[in-house]
């Protein structure tokens, strides 16, 4: 690759050779030649780092970690990387929605970050019962309440940022142990600068192993969860104070 990168999707990836190879290829599908994908594998203990290396497409760059750190240092060190004016994050197993990266760049011309939604996989190619809606975009206070409560559903897998607000995003906070898509949100809401966009951009694919937990969590586990994202909410807050003084 020469040249100005367009777009960087940067993915993070352990154990999932089931599933990365079909996922590289609808993304990869969706990228143009000026765009890059940055797959950071998290010391895998199956054979993932090789299916990505195998597909041998230029626009890749594969990076084997050396130690395990989990997926939100992992998404960290890809967003690091990544070279391009518009930077995506990308889970292992899901089916990226053709015509994506071109919907979610014209929403970054407009806002530094961009939030779409999630249909499931195997079902209709629309939202799942949870979604986010565009007209929600600029209510800021509801959307950061929402993400302090637990009933905004954004997921990092289908958001985007601007280079210029990279500085605000990252690096992650080295307290963040989950919920990287959250950090991303409230950082987006409380500049003002997020995008919701009504349709699904991915195909999200239920299995043992996301993630995302699927069931309720302890009382406790909430506990700790929210005070993590009160620490974040903070942190963002003053990130964006540090920006603006060094833009006065």
């Amino acid at each position: 690759m020469s040249g100005q990168v367009r777009a960087s999707v940067c993915m993070a990836a352990y154990n999932g050779s089931r599933w990365i190879g079909e996922q590289i290829e609808s993304i990869l599908a969706d990228l143009g030649p000026e765009d890059e994908l940055v797959v950071v594998d998290d010391k895998s203990t199956d054979n993932t780092a090789d299916v990505v290396a195998a597909i041998g497409d230029p626009r890749i760059r594969l990076v084997r970690s050396e130690i395990n750190e989990r997926y939100v240092r992992t998404f960290g060190k890809a967003a690091a990387l990544a070279r391009g004016q518009y930077i995506f994050l990308a889970d292992q197993d899901d089916i990226w929605v053709p015509g994506r990266t071109a919907k979610m760049i014209d929403a970054l011309g407009k806002t530094a970050m961009v939030a779409g939604n999630v249909a499931l996989f195997g079902g209709p190619a629309e939202n799942a019962p949870w979604s986010l809606r565009a007209r929600d975009s600029n209510r800021r206070l509801a959307n950061i309440v929402g993400v302090m409560v637990g009933y905004r559903p954004y997921y990092g897998c289908a958001m985007g940022f601007r280079r210029d607000f990279a500085d605000v995003v990252l690096p992650m906070p080295r307290f963040l142990y989950e919920s990287h898509d959250l950090w991303m949100a409230l950082a987006g809401n409380l500049a003002g600068e997020m995008t919701h966009l009504g349709e699904p951009v991915l195909y999200r694919r239920l299995h043992e192993d996301n993630e995302t937990p699927r069931h309720w969590r302890r009382l406790d586990r909430i506990l700790k969860a929210r005070w993590m994202l009160l620490r974040a909410f903070v942190t963002a807050g003053f990130r964006l104070r540090q920006r603006s003084r060094r833009a006065a």
